[in-house]
């Protein structure tokens, strides 16, 4: 029988916590022994139940003396790209299968300050780059869901933070870091039937976070509802001096303003976003999701964003020149996997060889060549002209409406392996949540429906730079109208 405490929301377990209905210690064990139930999964790379334990020991101690934090005994799991002291961190690569750093990732060291237990680092496509979690050196990451049609088939979470995703979902966490390049914490999140969130470029310290495309990336988390999402966010936000990318802005109090009505609210629906081939199921939740919305007091009015179709492209040079760039410190040298070769020239040469999967490879490759003399300007430089112009369709809608509406995917999850040998396939499943990444915009995915085979699907809000409020409020107004409340089958036994 699973424990009901695996399927509290942050709040409840605060609350129960604080009223002493259990301990920080029970807490942590159920959630430990979800984790070793849910193995074959794969979600996690590193399982940390002893250290967790202990932290839950403190955070008991805390709560009898009355100086509970924000997030106090609150078990979570981390993303494998989060840097974490004296803890194993390999970015679900070969290259870094010995990493061990002795520093903590700004995010992770507020979030132990917030008083939140990591049981555990989550599984990842290799270097974030993917959106399968199946390109991890670890193995795939199994979706906890299945399909009505199909229950035989194994399914993908979605990446990059898939096993993340998958963590939250099936209850070996009540919330999960993640990062969000291109739409690693949004399309995750919508495959796997829970929230996920990124917030605007720079509200999140990078520092301590592996990187992938430098701007582009930046921390997100998955939980199991708005509100518990707005109070990761809010531990996790914050200026680092450490990070030139990070904002020297005030992080407001997500949670309590996400309660306030939506009347007057203008939302946006940008007729780009119906693409060829999808799915009814996926328009017909869009449609109703307006439709709840304007119910709810808000005005639905119809946008453009012109250049979304060039969006995926455009994506696919910059964040692999990025990749390029950033991946060239993996040399065998300095840290990590080092492979013995006749000369300095061969051990680089053998050390990423071996190092590296066949997905990193093909990025590196593909950014190398962007970035290399005579191509620099065709396409790096073509790429962020089209980058600002898709920044500027954003900014001009935004003076007709307060938040946009849309599909977070347009699939619901697929088998593992089923689009493996079509990469462009798979690139093309981040067509949603790309545009926002491009301009550096802060956007949740909340789960709506369930498709045909049972699976589900996810509507996206994106709200303007730094505006993340209005953001929450609009994603709370429609979960509270959606009472989305499905689970996947081993969580079924905990409600």
């Amino acid at each position: 029988m699973t424990s009901k405490l695996i399927s509290l929301t942050i709040t409840q377990a605060l609350t129960g916590l604080k009223n002493k209905d259990f301990s920080a210690t029970e807490l942590v064990k159920d959630h430990i022994a979800q984790m070793e139930s849910c193995r074959n999964l794969n979600a996690m790379i590193t399982e940390l139940p002893e250290q967790a334990l202990a932290s839950a020991a403190q955070s008991d101690a805390r709560i009898a003396k009355g100086e509970m934090r924000p997030l106090e005994g609150i078990p979570i799991a981390m993303k494998d790209l989060f840097c974490t002291k004296d803890i194993r961190t390999t970015a679900a690569s070969h290259i870094l299968g010995n990493f061990i750093p002795p520093y903590e990732s700004t995010v992770s060291q507020k979030l132990i300050d917030a008083g939140t237990i990591s049981v555990g680092k989550t599984n990842l496509d290799e270097f974030a780059m993917g959106g399968s979690n199946t390109t991890s050196y670890y193995g795939a990451v199994e979706s906890p869901w299945k399909s009505k049609t199909h229950p035989d088939k194994k399914l993908v979470p979605g990446g990059s933070s898939g096993g993340s995703a998958a963590a939250v979902s099936s209850g070996m966490a009540m919330a999960a870091t993640g990062t969000d390049t291109g739409g690693s914490t949004r399309q995750p999140a919508s495959f796997c039937g829970i929230v996920g969130v990124k917030p605007t470029y720079g509200r999140c310290s990078r520092w301590g976070i592996i990187a992938f495309a430098s701007s582009l990336d930046q921390a997100g988390a998955f939980a199991r509802n708005v509100e518990d999402s707005a109070l990761m966010i809010k531990a996790m936000a914050g200026h680092d001096a450490k990070d030139s990318t990070s904002a020297n802005k005030d992080v407001p109090n997500f949670s309590a303003l996400m309660k306030q009505d939506i009347k007057g609210l203008r939302i946006g629906i940008p007729k780009e976003y119906r693409v060829d081939g999808m799915p009814q199921d996926i328009i017909d939740i869009w449609e109703k999701g307006a439709a709840m919305l304007k119910a709810a007091g808000a005005e639905i009015i119809d946008i453009s964003l012109p250049h979304t179709k060039y969006a995926v492209p455009t994506y696919y040079i910059v964040a692999p020149a990025e990749a390029s760039s950033n991946l060239a410190r993996y040399d065998g040298v300095r840290y990590g996997l080092r492979v013995e070769g006749k000369d300095l020239q061969d051990m680089y040469e053998q050390t990423r060889a071996e190092g590296f999967g066949a997905e990193v490879k093909r990025r590196i490759m593909i950014g190398t060549y962007c970035l290399s003399a005579g191509y620099y300007d065709a396409y790096y430089t073509k790429a962020q002209k089209i980058r600002r112009l898709i920044s500027n369709d954003f900014a001009a809608a935004f003076e007709k409406c307060d938040a946009i509406l849309t599909p977070t995917a347009p699939s619901s999850a697929f088998a593992i392996g089923e689009n493996s040998d079509d990469p462009i396939k798979m690139y093309l499943g981040d067509v949603f949540t790309i545009p926002a990444s491009l301009a550096g915009l802060p956007g949740i995915s909340v789960p709506a429906a369930l498709d045909d085979q049972g699976l589900p699907l996810g509507l996206q809000i994106i709200g303007r730079a730094w505006d993340e409020a209005t953001m929450f409020r609009t994603a709370f107004a429609l979960e509270q109208a959606i009472a989305f409340s499905a689970q996947p089958d081993l969580m079924k036994s905990a409600a």
